[in-house]
Order: C-alpha cells, then sequence, then structure tokens
C-alpha cells in the first residue's frame, strides 16, 4: 500500500508526534476486501498491557479471554449506528452523470414541507460529475414507482463537500434503500454487491440510526451467540451512537500531528448508558469501547460534559499522545491505516512502539487489515 511520500520537516518534532512514527509498510494483499466466510470467524490479535508481546488467537475466544483478564465482569459499550446506502447515481438535465455520496446523516435531516406537496431538507455530500456542476443546478435520480427524488447543490464547500437541497415524494430512506449502494471504503477498490447490504453492518445496528458511511467495524465480528457467551460470563452489553463521517478516512497531513485539524462526528449517549457506565465505575469494572467510533464517543461525551452523563452533539475530540482516556479501559478495534488519526489514538491508549510492535506480530503472522479484516483487543 502507498503512502504520502510528500518531504516533510520533522526535525524538531518530539518522536511521538512525528507523523512518520505512524507509518507501516502494508502490502495489497493484506487489505481485506472481502469479509470472512463467518461474522466471528476473523482472527484477534490479543494485546495485554501487561504482557511482554501480543498474542494472536480467534475472535471466537472474546469471552475466554476477557473473563480470564476480568473474572468479575465488565461493560462493553458498542457504536449502534447504521450504515445507509448514500451513495447513488443520477442524471443532470445535460443527460450528464452524476454521483452523489450523502453525507448527512437521515435522523438529522431537517425536513420542511414544499408547496407541491414534496419534502425537502438541506444536506452535505460529495457530488462527482464529468464538468463541474453549477451552483442552483439539479439532477435528478430515480425513485420506485410514486416516488421522486432530486438534488439541487447549493453551495460549494472545502475539500469537495457541497451543500445541497434534497427534495422528494414518498419516503427519502425507501428511495434510498432501494436505489442506493453501500459506501464501501476506497481501499477496498470495488463495487458493492448484495453481500455487502448485510456485512458491512453490524448485527445490531438501530433501524432508527441509518446514518453512516462507514461501519463501526469492530463490531462487525459479533454474533448473538458471541454476545450471548459474553453475558453468560458476566459482561453487560450498551450501546451509544456515532453517525461516521466520510473523514474517517482523512488521512493526518500535518508532519507534527498537535497541529492536525481533526473531523466532526455527531454522537448520543443516552441516559441509561450514561447510567450504566457510572454503576460500572463504581463497581471497580471496566469499560470495554467496540470500536474507537464508541471510545470517540465516550470520551467525547466526557469531554464535554466533565463527567458520564447523558449528551447528544457533535464531538471533534481528537485523541493523541499527551492525552488520556477518562472513560475507556480496555478497547475492541480493527487494524487502521497508516498515518491515520485512528492509529495515533490507539497508540495512545497502548503507547506507540506497543502498538507499532503488534501490528508488526499481526503482518508477521497473515492477519488481514482494515474494515473487513480482523480484530485486535487492547486491556
Amino acid at each position: 500500500m502507498r503512502h504520502d511520500t510528500t518531504p516533510r520537516d520533522e526535525s524538531d518534532v518530539p518522536e511521538p508526534f512525528r507523523l512518520s512514527s505512524y507509518v507501516y509498510e502494508l502490502p495489497e494483499d493484506r487489505i481485506a476486501r472481502r469479509p470472512a466466510e463467518r461474522r466471528d470467524g476473523s482472527r484477534l490479535l490479543y494485546l495485554d498491557r501487561s504482557a511482554p508481546a501480543a498474542d494472536p488467537r480467534q475472535f471466537a475466544e472474546l469471552p475466554e479471554l476477557l473473563a480470564a483478564k476480568y473474572p468479575q465482569g465488565g461493560l462493553l459499550v458498542a457504536n449502534n449506528s447504521r450504515v445507509f446506502p448514500a451513495r447513488v447515481f443520477g442524471r443532470r438535465a445535460t443527460g450528464g452523470r452524476v454521483e452523489l455520496l450523502l453525507l448527512t446523516p437521515l435522523p438529522l435531516l431537517h425536513v420542511k414541507p414544499l408547496p407541491d406537496g414534496r419534502l425537502c431538507a438541506e444536506a452535505e455530500g460529495l457530488v462527482r460529475t464529468a464538468k463541474r456542476m453549477k451552483e442552483g443546478e439539479a439532477a435528478q435520480f430515480e425513485a420506485p414507482q410514486g416516488m421522486e427524488f432530486q438534488v439541487v447543490l447549493l453551495q460549494r464547500g472545502e475539500y469537495g463537500r457541497c451543500l445541497l437541497r434534497l427534495e422528494w415524494r414518498g419516503g427519502i430512506e425507501a428511495i434510498l434503500n432501494e436505489i442506493g449502494h453501500m459506501p464501501l471504503p476506497p481501499y477496498l477498490e470495488r463495487e458493492d454487491d448484495a453481500a455487502d447490504r448485510e456485512r458491512y453492518q453490524t448485527t445490531y445496528a438501530a433501524a432508527a440510526k441509518a446514518g453512516s458511511v462507514a461501519a463501526p467495524t469492530a463490531g462487525l465480528h459479533f454474533t448473538p451467540e458471541v454476545r450471548a457467551r459474553l453475558a453468560q460470563r458476566g459482561f453487560r452489553w450498551a450501546e451509544v451512537t456515532l453517525y461516521v463521517g466520510y473523514g474517517t478516512f482523512s488521512p493526518v497531513r500535518a508532519a507534527d500531528i498537535r497541529q492536525h485539524k481533526m473531523h466532526s462526528e455527531y454522537v448520543e449517549v443516552p441516559d441509561e448508558t450514561a447510567a450504566t457506565i457510572r454503576d460500572a465505575k463504581a463497581s471497580g469494572l471496566p469499560v470495554i469501547a467496540v470500536g474507537t467510533t464508541s471510545a470517540r464517543s465516550l470520551e467525547g461525551m466526557f469531554a464535554a460534559r466533565g463527567s458520564v452523563e447523558a449528551f447528544s452533539g457533535e464531538t471533534d475530540i481528537y485523541i493523541r499522545p499527551g492525552g488520556v482516556f477518562n472513560v475507556v479501559d480496555a478497547l475492541l478495534t480493527n487494524f487502521h491505516l497508516p498515518e491515520s488519526s485512528l492509529l495515533i489514538m490507539v497508540s495512545t491508549l497502548a503507547g506507540r512502539e506497543r502498538i507499532m510492535a503488534a501490528y508488526a506480530v499481526a503482518l508477521a503472522r497473515g492477519f488481514r487489515f482494515f474494515s473487513y479484516g480482523d480484530a485486535m483487543l487492547i486491556v
């Protein structure tokens, strides 16, 4: 896998803050283009921070590994957001092709009626055309019978983002479910297919939380059977919502990672989850985040509130060396891209040298990387 080779001046940057400290070489054939045959059939790299080295295991062993480490049990917190088929194709009035990636979560749309009975809402999206679309220009999208869907480009923003007005007749979610495509990560380098509708989605994704343009991938490994075995060993389950945005794929470009501007994502930590976390903390039980999005939700909530409380709103929290985890004690996660904010986050939890050594073990032992790849448990 190629990396950015732009020359950088890091001479005065301490090693933990150098972007080059988060580079590793990944052969292209280690990128998991397809999921494992079974959700829980993936592998798991077990990283105990008190042990000398990472231990290659199987994901199906997760309940036993957690029970051995935490015999009194603990609390797993997962992101229940749902990936929606946000990628759609339409036509301009000229006949030119339009590709749209809708970025605004459907539950966050402020829907208004139009005089002709249709509905509309402003949203952010990425628009791709052969020739630049003009502000005020509309694109038409085929919709199911009895429905309509068009998009008007209102304003162009940074990094290809556009402010759009969606106009439709019928149900917007029903339209997208019919004509939309799953927004697979660009590094998979393939089109989505029917299998991705199920597998690029956690088994516990909530129907009312359709708004992510990328899956909370650590959760893809879970089956009802694995969750039942965890419950039998005293591990409770709670959920948050973080609508995963396209910024999750944006690399860190600053030679000094402290200068990186973090993207924002919308988070919901409900009262019930906050109360369950407080109860676990009071009982001395670990809080185990299922994925970096869950970790970001919990730490973003704490940063906003100053304590464990219900929270709804945007977070742009950037977890990097020098920072602390106020809520999360352990983390289940997949393997992350070089020079990414997610690799920096897990390095903050476990230590950069320990994480890079663990990645070397994973590479040497044939682990599969990224969204459809294998997992890592950090305790």
